[in-house]
């Protein structure tokens, strides 16, 4: 997941802050280099009864914090997040890809026994799991690669000393990955993740992984690296503890509605007998459950919202992040794409034309990064700035059709 977690709050980073003066950010351009590592020695120092009271030992501490560098790139991390803008549409494009569907299915049926077991023990729907882990880390492919997932330990320890606005919260997670070490659940080298500290094959928080993980192949520790055991039965763990997931309930359904019928909270009963239905002409399995409609866009197609959507929401709070997940979970479980497609959307590229649009981009001097068919920032950097050269309006980064016609036609 995206990075930052406390109580119910996302397990994944996808916030931009604004970075407040302070720290080596500050340092930057008042300071030499030699004054502000003085600075930040001495800081470890005072941190160190933060972090003993907590239960970290001085040899611990001397050995984890002792000679660290802080990762001071976690600055421009925060304050150069790309903005590509993208409508509600092209973010569930992006996310709902044919690849992520395809290696879905491949990766349910090849951890079918793991999956089993966790749909038995925690009732939370494969294809919900599958979906989250195909987000957050592309299925454990994400997990060591250094273009990604960088040591936490020193990018902690700089957002813990330099940045003001959420010192708190990092000072906590430094902390929570100091007692982690501590337990000898993982070592300094192991635990890389994002900018902001999420790691493994679901992006856990140290807070995550500290007081949800589970060590579900039962070899002597909790860990969210290696085999998706630990990772993906922790993550039901949270979605259960944390988000109130309802077992045997479907997140929601994608819904026609008559006009007139306003957004609101409802049994599915009530709605049925509002004249609300299934695009796919089935009935409510569980027409006593409630179930809020929204509405993302209008003329765009409709949803009921039942509990375990609120459920993965608490893995991210964000609505669009959430949609993404569950509608690729349905994809991943067989389902079709939505039967009302939103104002003004382009059909999503196959992984075909998806690969095509990336080599035609690099031939032409926009470098993707690859032919994966996976679209990631370096991908989109390419397409806006090729969209901005050809005058293709709105420059906004997404790798669609029009974008693939004028790469044909040039």
């Amino acid at each position: 997941m995206t990075d930052h977690l406390t109580g119910a709050r996302p397990i994944r980073r996808r916030d931009c802050f604004t970075l407040l003066a302070g720290g080596f950010a500050a340092l930057a351009g008042r300071t030499s280099p030699a004054e502000a590592a003085t600075g930040f020695a001495q800081w470890v120092e005072n941190f160190r009864p933060r972090a003993t009271a907590r239960g970290v030992s001085d040899a611990t501490y001397t050995r984890v914090m002792g000679n660290v560098k802080p990762d001071t790139s976690v600055y421009s991390q925060i304050r150069d997040q790309p903005e590509f803008n993208e409508v509600l549409w092209q973010y569930l494009n992006r996310r709902v890809s044919e690849y992520r569907i395809n290696q879905g299915r491949i990766y349910v049926k090849q951890q079918a026994a793991l999956f089993d077991r966790i749909e038995r023990d925690y009732g939370v729907d494969r294809y919900i799991l599958a979906a989250l882990w195909g987000v957050e880390s592309s299925f454990g492919e994400l997990v060591d690669n250094p273009k990604y997932m960088r040591p936490v330990i020193p990018a902690l320890a700089a957002l813990a000393y330099g940045e003001p606005r959420r010192r708190t919260y990092w000072e906590q997670e430094l902390i929570n990955a100091l007692r982690i070490i501590e337990r000898g659940w993982s070592n300094p080298d192991e635990m890389r993740g994002s900018w902001a500290g999420a790691m493994g094959h679901t992006q856990w928080m140290p807070e995550v992984w500290l007081n949800i993980g589970i060590d579900y192949d039962h070899d002597g520790r909790i860990n969210p690296f290696g085999k998706p055991d630990d990772a993906l039965a922790s993550t039901a763990s949270y979605l259960v503890k944390r988000g109130k997931y309802r077992r045997g309930e479907h997140w929601g359904y994608e819904v026609r509605r008559p006009k007139g019928v306003a957004e609101a909270s409802r049994t599915y009963a009530a709605w049925q007998q509002a004249g609300v239905a299934r695009t796919d002409g089935q009935a409510f399995p569980h027409p006593n459950a409630s179930a809020r409609l929204w509405v993302p866009a209008d003329d765009g197609p409709a949803f009921l919202l039942g509990q375990n959507f609120a459920a993965v929401k608490t893995y991210n709070p964000s609505s669009s992040y959430t949609l993404a997940i569950v509608l690729l979970a349905d994809r991943i479980a067989g389902a079709g794409p939505l039967a009302q497609p939103f104002p003004g959307s382009e059909r999503t590229l196959t992984l075909a034309e998806l690969q095509e649009l990336q080599r035609r981009l690099t031939a032409a001097g926009f470098d993707t990064g690859g032919a994966d068919g996976r679209v990631g920032s370096d991908t989109m950097r390419a397409v806006r700035t090729f969209q901005k050269k050809h005058g293709l309006e709105p420059a906004d980064g997404y790798a669609g059709l029009k974008v693939l016609a004028k790469l044909r036609g040039s």
